[in-house]
């Protein structure tokens, strides 16, 4: 073997030494990428604390003195507001809970007649009204008229779980892997859940509603005259508190 060929072998080791420690090098941050994706997504808060459409109930009370057997204006109003609520979102009957062999039991069957008479004209039929007499075990409780009604409801929760410590622990690996704690994100999943006016948004969008007929041919009329179609507000600088 000549001296070139030596030479030429000795200077291709060095070359092939690099090329597997850059290809180990390579794999190693393939294999980290890898484990970091697919370890992030069980630590969702969406997923440990998920929110749920599920039936709940809809109530209000009515107190009734001795000696009134009628509404008062605040009541009625706030009679003719349920009834509007459950036209929209109801899902049953309204039950009326009417106290019995109370002081106030004659004045309670008044009000519920009214009670009744309120719903009907709000468009509620007679069958969905159900009503269910109750006794009162505390005498020194006023009796109270209930009305209630199911309706679907987004839960979320129950918050407040804390199965580790927060603070540094060998017991916890959680900690050292700079994780999310198990109760973080349960009030805001439970607040959305409070707020949120449809649950059934947050499983479906709604369906579109017609386009504003009026506004939209003022729209397409001038922009076949060439005009822009930009609504201008003439009041918009009397608003401004300088130039």
């Amino acid at each position: 073997m000549t001296r070139n060929a030596l030479t030429g072998r000795a200077a291709a080791l060095p070359l092939r030494g690099i090329l597997v420690v850059t290809a180990f090098a390579l794999g190693g941050c393939n294999m980290a990428t890898t484990e970091v994706v697919t370890g992030t997504v069980p630590d969702d808060y969406r997923q440990r604390h998920p929110i749920a459409v599920t039936e709940g109930e809809q109530s209000l009370v009515v107190f009734v003195g001795h000696s009134r057997g009628n509404l008062t204006e605040t009541q009625r109003d706030d009679v003719v507001g349920l009834a509007r609520n459950w036209r929209r979102e109801g899902t049953g009957a309204i039950a009326v809970d009417v106290p019995a062999d109370t002081p106030n039991a004659r004045a309670a069957e008044g009000v519920y007649q009214e009670i009744r008479g309120l719903l009907a004209s709000m468009g509620v039929p007679g069958h969905a009204i159900t009503k269910r007499t109750y006794h009162v075990d505390d005498p020194r409780a006023l009796p109270t008229i209930r009305l209630s009604y199911p309706k679907m409801a987004a839960v979320a929760g129950p918050c407040g779980v804390w199965p580790a410590d927060l603070g540094p622990s060998l017991d916890n690996p959680a900690y050292i892997q700079n994780k999310e704690y198990y109760n973080f994100g349960c009030a805001s999943q439970r607040n959305l859940a409070a707020m949120v006016a449809n649950p059934s948004d947050l499983v479906q969008p709604r369906t579109e509603t017609a386009a504003y007929t009026p506004r939209r041919s003022i729209a397409f009329d001038k922009y076949r005259k060439g005009v822009a179609t930009a609504t201008s507000y003439p009041e918009t600088e009397k608003a401004k508190l300088s130039d």
